[in-house]
């Protein structure tokens, strides 16, 4: 007699096989019903089963069970199971001090953009962020000064898809400025600065090897006058390179710069 299974099922009605993916130190998941997404940080064993713990790009952290089909990789549903070699370590950072992920490929840039002031400005953006910035698909641009921002706002013009955010230099109340941000800022565009004269003051002097930033009197330009007053030759493009050769890591640099840039980041990334 036929022997008949059980199971009726028609084989294009069955759920299709799920992988399973070690939950390796440094592995960007999704988790599916929460939508958190962030880095293996550690995998542990409680006594309701096991569990993975996720930080995401803000350094926030998150524990979920290892549910079957419970997480998303590059889009596609998996099960985290725990790797073979025991616990993974803590992953590296990148210079921004967000969780490095290694191998992960440049998202497709974004239609939002941060527009910066000059090119040191970028340089020193693309340094710090530079891994930050690909992953999320945010292009940095830079103006050559913000004289004409209100017509180059225009010309963009910022939307829900399409956001905009601008660093400026010496942002302080009163100041020119400070006048223009007010004309341009709006729901989807967002300008924010750092009080330093120029970036170079938002590198630290110490990483940069000097006890301070000297005093430059008004009427002088800034930049030559630095150089003037800390022995360096009077190039400025050589200056900024040394400056720049200074940064290796957020921590070279000023706190008010920091929350500026991770601000916009935020801003033109929010979904």
């Amino acid at each position: 007699m036929r022997q008949y299974s059980a199971d009726l099922t028609p084989p294009w009605k069955k759920p299709k096989p799920v992988p399973e993916v070690a939950a390796d130190a440094g592995l960007v998941v999704e988790e599916l019903s929460t939508g958190f997404c962030g880095a293996v940080i550690r995998c542990e064993k409680t006594a309701q089963g096991p569990t993975v713990t996720l930080e995401d790009r803000f350094g926030k952290h998150r524990v979920f069970p290892m549910e079957p089909r419970g997480f998303l990789l590059e889009g596609r549903p998996v099960t985290l199971v725990r790797p073979s070699q025991g616990a993974p370590v803590r992953p590296s950072r990148t210079a921004s001090g967000s969780v490095a992920v290694p191998g992960a490929r440049a998202r497709v840039a974004r239609a939002g953009r941060i527009y910066v002031e000059g090119r040191h400005d970028a340089e020193l953006v693309e340094r710090v962020w530079g891994d930050d910035l690909r992953i999320e698909g945010v292009v940095v641009e830079y103006l050559e000064g913000i004289d004409d921002l209100p017509a180059i706002v225009a010309e963009f013009d910022p939307g829900p898809d399409a956001r905009l955010g601008v660093l400026v230099d010496h942002l302080v109340p009163g100041s020119k400025e400070s006048r223009i941000a007010t004309q341009v800022t709006s729901a989807h565009a967002l300008v924010v600065g750092h009080p330093y004269i120029d970036i170079w003051e938002a590198v630290k002097p110490a990483s940069v090897g000097i006890p301070a930033w000297p005093h430059v009197p008004r009427g002088q330009d800034w930049k030559t006058g630095i150089c003037r007053a800390l022995s360096w030759p009077p190039n400025t493009g050589a200056a900024w390179q040394r400056i720049l050769d200074s940064v290796h890591s957020y921590k070279d640099l000023e706190p008010p710069l920091l929350g500026r840039v991770e601000e916009l980041i935020d801003f033109v990334t929010l979904p």
